[in-house]
């Protein structure tokens, strides 16, 4: 993917990359034989960045910022291994954290740069670049939704965070009731009742004891799913009143709904099931589709809101309706008699 979007120019720095991998894993190899585990790595990763350097096409670098994300997503994915492996030898549960964290960036990433790939985002570039005589930007009326639809992304982000917390401390649930919890709106978290729940827990065998800062924050991420739920309810409402239900932006935001209302079912099926693997495990995949839409609303937003000043009113509205066929308005003049008739 570095390759493709970097053109022909990626094929050298590609080429130093992988050749330093290699030889720093020999050296490992060599120098430090109980590291064999880092420099087969290393030599593998070198190695696939090598054969990446070989591809021979002549194609063209991508427009900004395609090049760039590409050398991103190399160097996180790299990051990424290095984790996972480093997770797998040393047994630590803050490793697996930072691990699943990483995955969920970069799997925003590479959404980003399908979007910014896409046949509709280029037709939308064209557009813009077409009406566009200045590169003083102001603000669309509604346009201070994008801000919404980034805190709300952000929130959804933190809430996955919380998610790999809980799942890498090996606790099993820390809370077996849905919607109340231990019976109480909030449960009880002295040391007297952490161990009547421990007691309590069948799989106490199988899985380390609870804690009260891990019911409390089972209680967070609950209140959290709540807060996203209506802050998302919110942006979806707010996209079809300012957006025709044409708008990809309030499909998207409606989207976005549907996936946050199959993630609560999902949260509360994971409690009631028992943490049930194939439950648990789509749970956590509704949580990245969450975050990577909410991501690609915000992109979206920000890039498109914002027309260029000294453009007239009625190109603004030419713009901002193109946005309404997914396939892409390619014609000026179609776009205006839309608003117009808008």
């Amino acid at each position: 993917l570095t390759r493709w979007l970097g053109g022909r120019e990626s094929r050298r720095p590609l080429a130093i990359v992988g050749t330093a991998e290699v030889l720093a894993g020999i050296a490992i190899f060599i120098f430090f034989p109980d590291q064999k585990a880092t420099g087969g790595f290393l030599t593998g990763i070198g190695g696939v960045i090598l054969l990446a350097a070989l591809v021979w096409f002549r194609n063209k670098k991508s427009a900004a910022p395609l090049s760039t994300l590409g050398w991103l997503a190399l160097m996180l994915v790299q990051v990424q291994g290095l984790l996972g492996g480093l997770r797998v030898v040393l047994f630590k549960d803050q490793i697996g954290i930072f691990h699943a964290t990483l995955a969920q960036l970069f799997f925003v990433l590479l959404c980003a740069i399908a979007l910014f790939t896409s046949k509709w985002w280029l037709q939308l570039r064209n557009i813009e670049h077409r009406t566009s005589n200045s590169e003083h930007r102001m603000d669309l009326p509604g346009s201070g939704l994008r801000t919404v639809f980034l805190c709300t992304t952000a929130l959804i982000f933190f809430q996955l965070i919380l998610g790999a917390t809980m799942r890498h401390q090996h606790a099993g649930l820390s809370i077996r009731d849905f919607p109340l919890a231990y019976g109480k709106l909030w449960p009880a978290t002295d040391a007297a009742s952490v161990a009547q729940y421990n007691e309590h827990r069948i799989e106490i065998t199988n899985f380390n004891p609870i804690t009260a800062f891990q019911i409390e924050l089972q209680m967070v991420h609950r209140i959290i799913a709540v807060l996203i739920l209506c802050a998302v309810a919110f942006c979806a409402w707010q996209a079809v009143r300012k957006f025709s239900w044409r708008d990809p932006i309030t499909k998207l935001a409606s989207f976005w709904l549907g996936l946050i209302f199959c993630q609560v079912a999902l949260g509360a099926a994971t409690v009631l099931s028992d943490k049930a693997a194939d439950i648990a495990t789509l749970h956590v995949l509704v949580g990245a589709l969450s975050l990577a839409t909410g991501a690609l609303i915000s992109i979206i937003a920000f890039h498109f809101s914002q027309p260029v000043a000294g453009v007239s009113p009625a190109t603004t509205v030419s713009k901002q309706q193109s946005l309404v066929n997914l396939n892409g308005v390619t014609d000026i003049g179609t776009a205006g008699k839309m608003s117009a008739t808008r």
